[in-house]
């Protein structure tokens, strides 16, 4: 149980402050840098790299010749070339090939010596630096063995292959392959590749930039666009990333519209930019995505001040429009609960209209019919008057009540280990006579059972609760701020670094949404929207700032300390049973 909140001032600190800052406005959110709308192409450091070995596996006696080429917007910044001894003899075949002699290499520096030296030029760790090679995996693959085989400093770069990335720019109808000396010549190069390191690395520098160059107009213009441009995505949809490029880089929800203007698709962003982007640079195996993706000609956004409030308006705005595309977190108020029916003989039922004064002893919602029908199943087959008999799995009767409503009022109120001990007792029975089937039945639907109550007690603190205010610190300084009531977000806001969040606070009381006591869950919101502000609220990091009083006809006369202490999670519950939560049957 949550202690009742203390202070304002004391939540955040009285009289302890952040750094200073350059001051701004308390409620309104820090602007997302520039950095976060993606490292642009001509600020990416490349480093083209081309080895020349003795023909065997990577490791400490392969390499005989390192060249690279340090480009920088699209100008050449440095080269490297080395002879390296390998340790062994060259085999006389590779000779032919390179040209590479044991003579040559005899006094040259060891592998262990060149390789030390290549890593210190080419800053491969650096965020904005590229390394690159043709066929990258042989030549990336003996750095990398060479150095681990020499207990050398490896840190695993970002990679370009200019081999994935030719195919992707020019098919077989305009070159006959894509070996180097074949692109090199397709695309102009002055460096004919001989099969010696730095010819061949001053070759793939015009192969790269001549892809790139190609692959510009289709949406591959950012260091962030690199890991997913040698996906096999059509060049059409591709250049509709340039839909994403006057979207802001902050949270924030996105509509994929059609030609005709209907909402096709609703998502959510922490970076609305990099993450609209990201659907027309990466290959997308979702058939009905990737259709939506090929027909999408607009993306409208609305931004907002944190992550938590696009999350919210994404669920909203999903219920609202239901778009075609969508998947999840559609028709909330059809998801049943399972409660007691008050009646002469009572027992249980299924519901989708569930009144507010039933929620705290209620278990659901479910995500379907079927799974909350299992959950029924599975407790009816514990609190029902007729005992198991240890064989039949059949469904149960309408008939069959709980032999007592008040352990049946307990389980649905929390305990729910009444049902949970019992059932997992005869699992275990049905296993021991090797029974698995019906032990698998019976498991698949405790299951069922228990991720109901899962997010029933999750739920059910934030769905009775007329006002909470809570607290997040941001990453980079200043708070996140949340107003709830009656388990929908009617209010957020963010403070800047080093300002006095206090005032924020209360413009947010002031200004959130007045939010009446709903008649029934899910009247006002969904409760997908609740548990996603339960989970915020729980999040190690966050702090009670205000909690007011609870409505009497769902707290309860009994409950002593008010409001803060009827705003309490049960401790362990349905999620101690984690391991028949997380089985798959």
């Amino acid at each position: 149980m949550l202690s009742p909140p203390p202070s304002v001032g004391a939540v955040f600190g009285r009289g302890r402050r952040e750094p200073a800052r350059t001051p701004s406005s308390p409620s309104q959110p820090v602007q997302a840098a520039f950095a976060d709308m993606g490292t642009a192409l001509r600020e990416v450091t490349f480093v083209v790299v081309d080895l020349e070995t003795t023909g065997g596996g990577p490791g400490a006696h392969a390499i005989t010749e390192i060249g690279a080429v340090k480009v920088r917007g699209g100008v050449v910044d440095s080269e490297f070339s080395t002879l390296v001894n390998p340790g062994t003899a060259i085999p006389a075949q590779i000779t032919v090939l390179t040209g590479i002699t044991n003579a040559m290499v005899a006094d040259a520096p060891p592998v262990a010596q060149a390789v030390a030296a290549f890593l210190q030029w080419a800053h491969l760790a650096d965020p904005t630096t590229v390394a690159v090679a043709h066929n990258a995996r042989f030549d990336l693959g003996h750095l990398r063995g060479a150095a681990r085989a020499l207990d050398l400093d490896w840190r695993e770069p970002v990679v370009l292959d200019t081999l994935a990335l030719a195919r992707r720019a020019w098919d077989r109808t305009q070159v006959p392959n894509h070996k180097l000396g074949t692109l090199a010549t397709f695309v102009g190069s002055p460096t004919t590749p001989t099969h010696r390191a730095l010819d061949d690395a001053r070759a793939t520098v015009d192969v790269l930039h001549a892809a790139l160059e190609r692959l510009g107009p289709q949406g591959v213009t950012h260091l962030e666009d690199l890991a997913t441009a040698t996906d096999p995505v059509p060049a059409s949809r591709r250049v509709k990333s340039r839909l994403a490029d006057d979207l802001p880089a902050a949270p924030g929800v996105y509509q994929f519209l059609s030609p005709a203007g209907q909402v096709l698709y609703v998502g959510s962003a922490v970076n609305l930019h990099r993450r609209v982007r990201s659907y027309f640079t990466a290959a997308e195996k979702r058939t009905k995505v990737a259709r939506m993706l090929d027909t999408t000609v607009a993306v409208r956004v609305i931004e907002t001040p944190t992550e938590l409030e696009a999350r919210v308006r994404e669920l909203r705005l999903i219920a609202e429009l239901d778009p075609p595309v969508n998947r999840r977190s559609r028709a909330p108020q059809r998801r049943p609960w399972l409660h007691l029916v008050d009646s002469p003989h009572p027992h249980l039922g299924l519901t989708a209209v569930l009144p507010l004064s039933e929620a705290s002893r209620a278990i659901g919602p479910f995500p379907s019919r079927k799974a909350a029908l299992e959950a029924q199943r599975a407790a009816e087959s514990v609190l029902r008057l007729e005992v198991w008999d240890g064989h039949s799995a059949r469904a149960v009767r309408r008939a069959d009540t709980p032999a007592d409503a008040g352990i049946a009022m307990r389980a649905l109120s929390g305990e729910i280990d009444l049902v949970a001990h019992p059932l997992l007792a005869r699992i275990a029975e049905l296993s021991a006579q090797e029974r698995y089937e019906e032990a698998g039945l019976w498991t698949q639907r405790l299951r069922a059972l228990l991720l109901g109550a899962r997010r029933a007690e999750q739920t059910r603190p934030l769905l009775t609760c007329p006002h909470l205010l809570a607290a997040r610190r941001r990453e980079h300084g200043g708070w996140e701020l949340v107003a709830v009531r009656w388990g929908r977000l009617a209010g957020s806001a963010v403070t800047a670094p080093g300002v006095d969040p206090r005032p924020t606070i209360a413009t947010l009381r002031a200004t959130a949404q007045v939010v009446d006591r709903p008649a029934r869950v899910g009247s006002e919101t969904s409760v997908e929207e609740t548990a996603l502000l339960a989970d915020w609220v729980l999040d190690a990091g966050a702090r009670l700032v205000e909690v007011e009083g609870l409505d009497d006809d769902v707290a309860g006369q009994s409950l002593e300390g008010g409001a803060a202490a009827a705003l309490s999670w049960p401790v362990g519950a349905a999620a101690r049973h984690r391991r028949v939560i997380d089985a798959e049957v």
